[in-house]
């Protein structure tokens, strides 16, 4: 074994192997960007047409389609979930394997994040959905009006925790063919048969790249408290 040195020259430098993590890091930002705005929108959208259910007793088929999926979906591994997307829903198209990774990560995020809005829905003390309703407001609005915005700042920081789960989670999307900062990592160790390096840079970056979503949404988080006072 060479030196220290020797052996961070030849894992990053050699054949610029480093630009190897940062076109794998650019592929994880895409994918975990395309995720979380899939996952987001389906889970609001499945979010609101629960409570409603669970709070009139009306959308009773759409709440049924709403059950079936979560119980799919939370009920099977994401591995599974994004090879079954790859090769048989889109097994015969053109589609870029990036998006389709995408669409798989923000459906099995957007389960998730159904339950955490539907948490923080059902939290709100009923009369917060009276008084929106003696002020003349229609129950669409009062939702998005009232009860939405403190069901936001209740789930933000578990809405924070899906999002860090949701980054480290594209780490499978190797598993499909592209090239990701794991998968970087792992080609690098192939070459240099030198695992340490490229292991403990990608294990580096994902640490970064969750240090920095934390400390947006904790100035997020603060903020909307001070807005409240």
């Amino acid at each position: 074994m060479g030196s220290i040195a020797d052996r961070f020259y030849e894992t990053f430098m050699v054949d610029d192997r480093w630009t190897w993590l940062v076109s794998g890091l650019r592929v994880t930002i895409i994918v975990s960007l395309l995720a979380l705005l899939i996952g987001v929108i389906i889970g609001f959208i499945v979010a609101v047409i629960r409570a409603m259910h669970d709070k009139t007793g009306k959308f009773k088929i759409l709440n049924a389609i709403c059950k079936v999926y979560l119980t799919i979906i939370r009920g099977t591994p994401s591995m599974i979930q994004i090879l079954i997307m790859y090769l048989i829903v889109f097994g015969s198209s053109s589609l870029n394997s990036i998006v389709i990774g995408g669409i798989a990560f923000g459906i099995n995020s957007g389960a998730y994040v159904a339950e955490i809005v539907r948490s923080g829905i059902m939290s709100i003390p009923e009369g917060q959905t009276e008084a929106g309703r003696s002020l003349g407001l229609n129950y669409a609005q009062t939702m998005r009006l009232i009860i939405m915005p403190q069901a936001f700042k209740n789930v933000l920081p578990a809405l924070v925790n899906e999002m860090i789960v949701l980054i480290k989670e594209t780490a499978i999307i190797g598993y499909i063919g592209e090239q990701d900062l794991t998968k970087a990592a792992m080609l690098i160790q192939s070459r240099t048969y030198d695992a340490v390096f490229p292991l403990l840079a990608a294990a580096l970056i994902y640490l970064v790249l969750v240090m920095l979503l934390t400390f947006f949404m904790n100035k997020l988080e603060r903020r909307l408290r001070t807005n409240e006072r």
